[in-house]
């Protein structure tokens, strides 16, 4: 069996203080998440998104004036606590996302840290890294215990610095001390507006974003709670080795 794992970003790369900061107030966590799948079952699921896509949002496709092939809904937009709780058919077509990856015989995974560094000591490519290697060891124990293999795609960076490093340190990680033996080339970078896949993973991340939110810092985002109550069950019941850490990444 060979499984592709389609990840993208939730949460946020910079420094993280409070709530109340002034400057540093975005999102405790950062991490990857995102759907994986069985090849053979990749085109099927992307034709399914595509169409569960066009039907959720025909409105917004058709006045945007490009190709539905090419729209793309980001999952922050998408999840915003007024649209969860004034649109039912976002919660239904959602359930049925998650459904129909489960059916597939795939799974969602989530791995973010909960930023503990003061604002002069954040680096973000080094959190980048940290929680890079963090889903590429989960997801090969997960191959390795099923004996299948493993390839990844990510969202493109915009940094074009850190594209090749991903790349770089991706291979460290197959070939190094770690020898992730499930993964069978270092991960694929891809433009979500071209890849169905993507923006599925990308949906995925607007949810788990604010569910993550919310597990770190119930106090200061009360609204999030419509987040947990309709999504966190059925997220976690399809999530693998899924989780947030609650640590340094500096010290990974």
């Amino acid at each position: 069996m060979l499984y592709i794992a389609y990840l993208d970003e939730f949460g946020h790369i910079g420094p993280y203080v409070s709530k109340r900061d002034p400057s540093h107030n975005t999102h405790p966590v950062f991490g990857l998440a995102g759907v994986v799948l069985p090849y053979g079952e990749v085109r099927h699921f992307a034709t399914y998104f595509f169409k569960l896509k066009n039907d959720l949002l025909s409105f917004e496709i058709q006045n945007s004036g490009q190709h539905p092939a090419r729209w793309e809904k980001k999952g922050s937009s998408l999840y915003t606590i007024k649209n969860i709780q004034k649109y039912p058919e976002l919660k239904r077509s959602t359930f049925r996302l998650l459904n129909k990856i489960k059916n597939l015989g795939g799974f969602v995974i989530y791995v973010g840290l909960q930023k503990k560094t003061t604002p002069e000591k954040h680096d973000p490519k080094k959190l980048y890294h940290a929680v890079l290697r963090e889903v590429i060891k989960r997801l090969d124990q997960e191959c390795v215990q099923q004996s299948a293999q493993l390839l990844i795609v990510l969202d493109q960076q915009e940094d074009r610095v850190m594209r090749p490093a991903i790349v770089q340190n991706a291979a460290c990680e197959m070939f190094g001390q770690s020898q992730r033996k499930a993964l069978i080339e270092p991960p694929i970078q891809a433009e979500s507006h071209l890849y169905q896949t993507i923006q599925c993973a990308d949906w995925i991340c607007g949810v788990v974003g604010r569910l993550s939110h919310y597990e770190c810092e119930k106090d200061t985002v009360p609204e999030y709670e419509v987040v947990e109550r309709y999504f966190k069950n059925r997220i976690d019941l399809l999530a693998k080795r899924s989780g947030i850490k609650k640590i340094d990444f500096l010290s990974i």
